[in-house]
Parts: structure tokens; sequence; C-alpha cells
């Protein structure tokens, strides 16, 4: 049986852009999301800790080093540049390897960059 577990966490982000018109996802910094060991069109769970938005979307590759974190298309509604926000993203694994699992947990600083 498989078990979906907590892969990784990306806590406290600020969004820095907003783009109604697009086709949707969240844009991140490809640093944050190499440490976090995410990829791009990972599907990930947006917690957003200023208006208690939840969101599912998926991860498109954003500039390294610049600390973008970008909601787009719908999901442009559901927060504001300066939102707090935090990413998770999840793996299926069997039963007896998920009790063992243990999630990356990231803590960038106030501008989004990796400590």
């Amino acid at each position: 049986m498989l078990i979906e577990v907590l892969q990784a966490k990306i806590h406290n982000v600020r969004i820095t852009q907003t783009e109604l018109n697009y086709t949707g996802s969240i844009t991140m910094d490809m640093d944050l999301v190499d440490e976090a060991g995410m990829i791009p069109n990972q599907k990930v769970l947006i917690v957003n800790n200023n208006n208690g938005e939840r969101f599912e979307t998926y991860i498109i590759e954003g500039e390294r080093g610049t600390g973008i974190i970008g909601l787009n298309g719908a999901a442009a509604r559901k927060g504001q540049v300066g939102d707090e926000l935090i990413i998770m993203s999840f793996a299926q694994l069997e039963n007896e390897r998920a009790k063992a699992y243990k999630p990356k947990n990231i803590f960038p600083d106030r501008n989004n960059k990796i400590i």
C-alpha cells in the first residue's frame, strides 16, 4: 500500500509578483526548488499565511538567485505581493518506508534566498 507523505516544505517565502493573464502555476527561483528537492512541473500545495487560502498548482522554473515567487493565472487571485506562503510537495511511499521518511524543511530569508 502507498501512503502519501510530506516530501518537502519551504517556509514563509514571500510573493514577489502576480500575473493574472498567464496559463497558471507558481514561478519559483530554481535555487529554492533544488534545495527542497522539488522539480519543475511538480504538483505543490500552497498555503497563504496572510489570508488562509490553500490551493494546488505546479512549479514553473524561475530565474536562479532572484528570489522570485510568482503566482500566475487563477492562482494570482489567491495572494498579493508580500504575502507569506508555505509551499509543500508530497511523495507516495510504501507504508514501512513512509514511517521512517523525514521531509526536507527549508527556511529562506526575507528575500526568498537560501540561508
